[in-house]
C-alpha cells in the first residue's frame, strides 16, 4: 500500500492535538471554539430548519 506524506501529517498533527488536550473531546472542542473565537474571522451560523407539520 502507497503511503500518503499528507494524509500522514493530518494524522500527526490530530494525534498531537488530542494529546495537548489528553484525549479529551470536550477540551478539544472548547479549544477550538475558543480559537475560531480569537481568529477574528466572521462566522456564520444557521437557525434551525423548521420542523415540518405532519
Amino acid at each position: 500500500m502507497m503511503k500518503d506524506e499528507i494524509v500522514e501529517q493530518v494524522r500527526k498533527a490530530r494525534e498531537e492535538q488530542a494529546a495537548k488536550w489528553n484525549f479529551d473531546l470536550n477540551a478539544i472542542l472548547a479549544d477550538a471554539r475558543q480559537r475560531q473565537k480569537d481568529s477574528g474571522h466572521r462566522l456564520v451560523s444557521f437557525a434551525p430548519k423548521p420542523k415540518n407539520p405532519s
